[in-house]
């Protein structure tokens, strides 16, 4: 297989890939850049498309090889049948050790925020390590939203290391530098859709993750 796929898990019916950060999930109109299902058909795996990570965020990544698989994956899905866990670093500390956040979002022209006028969204979080500048936090995505956790976590002031597109405003500048939005999809847990067995899938943090968690609990400053 190509040096640049990862499998975290694969069986006959399905796959879950580790996606670097950076790299478009699919193909996207108008963008030439290569993706990591390119990525995947070009090392002979030819997988149907269930869900999507924003191109900055890495980790796991669930993908169905069959019409049938992809059918009963994407209906888990929507009835919340998958338990998405991720990993983000958010600016400034929490006064409590775990919440809710549960902003309305609506999404026009491309860009999401928060607003009474949208759709229900859900972000659980839970404080992982409370570092001098940022807090590490485990994050369950009960909705799916776009950009939902980055959404939430700005409007809620503490916008994740490295935003951009969310953080004008509520933390400028952010208190750690990094090329990319802190926020990894770390684990994915569901039944099997071919009988149901559970499946339990972990991305290890990548490097560049790993290295802004020891600065940040060093204390380190841009």
């Amino acid at each position: 297989m190509a040096a640049s796929v990862r499998l975290l898990y694969e069986d006959e019916h399905l796959l879950v890939a580790d996606k670097p950060a950076g790299k478009l999930s699919v193909p996207a109109p108008g963008v030439e850049a290569r993706s990591l299902l390119d990525d995947l058909r070009a090392a002979g795996k030819h997988p149907l498309p269930v869900h999507r990570l924003d191109r900055e965020t890495s980790g796991a990544i669930l993908f169905a090889r069959d019409p049938e698989t992809r059918a009963a994956l994407e209906e888990m899905f929507r009835t919340r049948s998958v338990d998405k866990t991720y990993w983000a670093m958010a600016s400034g500390r929490f006064r409590e050790p775990q919440g809710v956040y549960s902003y309305r979002m609506l999404e026009e022209r491309g860009r999401s925020a928060v607003n009474p006028r949208g759709q229900e969204a859900e972000t659980r979080w839970r404080v992982l390590a409370a570092h001098s500048v940022a807090t590490e936090l485990e994050i369950e995505l009960v909705t799916g939203r776009t950009n939902q956790i980055r959404v939430h976590c700005a409007h809620a002031g503490h916008p994740l290391i490295g935003e951009r597109k969310y953080a004008r405003g509520k933390a400028s500048p952010l208190p750690l530098r990094s090329r990319r939005v802190a926020l990894h999809a770390w684990r994915l847990s569901f039944a099997h859709p071919r009988g149901g067995a559970r499946v339990e899938v972990e991305a290890p943090l990548p490097e560049d993750l790993l290295e802004l968690r020891a600065r940040a609990a060093a204390g380190a400053r841009p």
